[in-house]
């Protein structure tokens, strides 16, 4: 019983599930190693035995799938393609290409897609179908170009898809194409990265010369690539031999063109390699023969040619037939696929539409709630904020009353200390001028003495007073003293009885002068602050 890829894949999905369905991961720890083991013994047998190493493969890819990991199952699928590459079974080798682009479209993984399209290019670069080839090939470059930009991948990656078009363009006979996506791969070389090696890019590069006519220069990059060839991935020398025989065969040097032709058979048939290469082999070798007069050998050569190109491209080989036929299992299922999604996501997008709709009733009711409760709040802020304002308002209505009503009393106290004052003065002067007048029996020492005292006790009193007015009238003595420096001790009297609202005759009474010396200095007050005629002092003295 025979399976399609579409099968094949459904199948392995299957497995997929049942495995994940187990109850414990321990064991398949076991398990997981020997398929590690299978997949890495696979690589190694693969020059020395490549149906043993096709086996091991196919039980790796069966067994990642198993327990669940799909990119190593990926991975063995892309070994595979290698495998029968080298037997010349393009068909199997196109169908586990297709499944692992499968596996690698249901993974989500660009890079695993990117190298899978630049394989299935490369396959059908070997039967000449150049569009899809490039098609592929170019969609490979798109991804990593795409994913370089996400720096998910490096330069390398993008190398090796210049490479392989590169590679394509060699095998067409098309070197001067191939020179410019040989340029871009020398521009994305990254040494530090695995994808590319640089002698492939030296082979590439001395294939290019030798179209060039530039033989001597090809030659030289072809013998510093032969050992590291010869170390690394010795199946490869059949490509480098063959063209390194192009090469003497092109300068006409036909014995070491035929020693290099025979030298690519002998890989070729040792490691099982590019034996879809061998036919373009035997036919140079013909060709050799032929311009050499060799008849016979040039015949026994063209038949080999002509017999292996029929065994591996024909359409009529058994191998080759499936490969040639429309196969078109990843369209279908891709499409049937992309609707079965498309349905599912117009599903989805309806469901979300109505918990779309319903987050929006719920969250514009929220909001109309909270801009309700906002309102509120900030209603009642306000009110507060109001009251607040206004008993401060009050409170400061208050203060500046008591504090009025404060400084209007210790002002009448000043008066009326002023007015004791002035009462003071009158009767001491009184003493004073009778004290004079007598011829009693006081001497006249103690007579002037007593004088000297009152007069002491006078000049005392205005100090008192002064000290007494400045402490209740701080602000008011302070504006005066800064806005008037050049008032005299008399004038800033005046200015505290005129505070006082001490009429004239008083102010004459309390400092001991006439009422016209008062208006005089009143005059000279005027004066000195720069009042003009219309203003008047005692409003101008209050508002100070």
């Amino acid at each position: 019983m025979s399976f399609n890829a579409k099968q094949l894949f459904k199948l392995g999905l299957i497995l997929n599930a049942c495995i994940l369905s187990f109850p414990t991961f321990a064991s398949f720890q076991q398990d997981s190693s020997q398929s590690i083991r299978d997949f890495e013994k696979a690589k190694e047998l693969r020059y020395q035995n490549l149906d043993s190493s096709a086996i091991l493969m196919q039980k790796a890819h069966e067994n990642f799938l198993k327990e669940g990991d799909t990119l190593m199952a990926i991975n063995a699928l892309m070994e595979m393609p290698y495998l029968y590459g080298q037997e010349v079974n393009y068909a199997k080798s196109y169908d586990h290409l297709w499944r692992a682009l499968f596996l690698a479209s249901d993974l989500g993984d660009e890079t695993l897609k990117a190298s899978i399209y630049g394989s299935l290019g490369r396959l059908y670069s070997f039967f000449k179908r150049e569009e899809e080839a490039f098609k592929y090939l170019k969609t490979s470059l798109e991804i990593n170009k795409e994913l370089l930009e996400k720096k998910v991948v490096g330069k390398g990656s993008v190398a090796q898809s210049y490479y392989l078009i590169c590679a394509t363009y060699r095998e067409l006979g098309e070197p001067e194409l191939g020179k410019v996506y040989l340029d871009s791969c020398f521009l994305n070389y990254d040494a530090t990265s695995d994808e590319i090696s640089m002698p492939y890019l030296q082979f590439e590069k001395a294939f290019v010369l030798s179209k060039e006519q530039k033989n001597q220069e090809a030659l030289e990059i072809l013998e510093d690539i032969e050992s590291w060839f010869l170390e690394n991935r010795p199946s490869y020398l059949v490509l480098v031999y063959t063209y390194w025989g192009d090469v003497y065969e092109g300068i006409s040097n036909y014995t070491e063109s035929e020693k290099y032709y025979q030298k690519a058979l002998a890989v070729s048939e040792k490691y099982k390699s590019h034996l879809d290469f061998s036919p373009l082999v035997y036919e140079r070798l013909a060709d050799l023969y032929l311009d050499r007069g060799n008849y016979k050998n040039a015949l026994a050569n063209l038949q080999m040619a002509k017999d292996l190109d029929a065994q591996f491209f024909d359409s009529r080989s058994e191998r080759n037939r499936p490969l040639l036929e429309i196969k078109d299992e990843f369209r279908v299922e891709t499409e049937r696929r992309e609707k079965l999604i498309q349905k599912q996501r117009l599903e989805q997008l309806e469901q979300e539409e109505k918990i779309s709709m319903l987050q929006r009733v719920i969250l514009l009711g929220t909001l109309v709630f909270l801009l309700i409760i906002g309102a509120v709040y900030i209603r009642h802020v306000r009110s507060k904020h109001r009251a607040e304002k206004q008993f401060l308002e009050r409170s400061k209505a208050l203060e500046m009353q008591k504090a009025q009503e404060l400084l209007e009393l210790k002002n009448k106290e000043l008066a009326a200390s002023a007015l004791q004052l002035v009462e003071k003065d009158e009767f001491l002067k009184e003493i004073k001028s009778k004290l004079r007048g007598e011829n009693g029996n006081v001497k006249t020492s103690e007579i002037n003495q007593v004088l000297r005292s009152i007069s002491i006790s006078n000049s005392n009193n205005w100090e008192e007073f002064k000290l007494r007015f400045t402490a209740v009238n701080e602000k008011f003595y302070k504006k005066v003293t800064s806005q008037y420096p050049n008032l005299s001790q008399a004038d800033q009297k005046i200015c505290a009885l005129i505070k006082l609202n001490f009429s004239s005759k008083e102010m004459a009474r309390l400092l001991g002068i006439s009422v016209e010396s008062v208006h005089t200095t009143r005059y000279r007050l005027r004066k000195k602050m720069g009042l003009k005629r219309q203003v008047n002092l005692e409003d101008f003295i209050a508002n100070l």
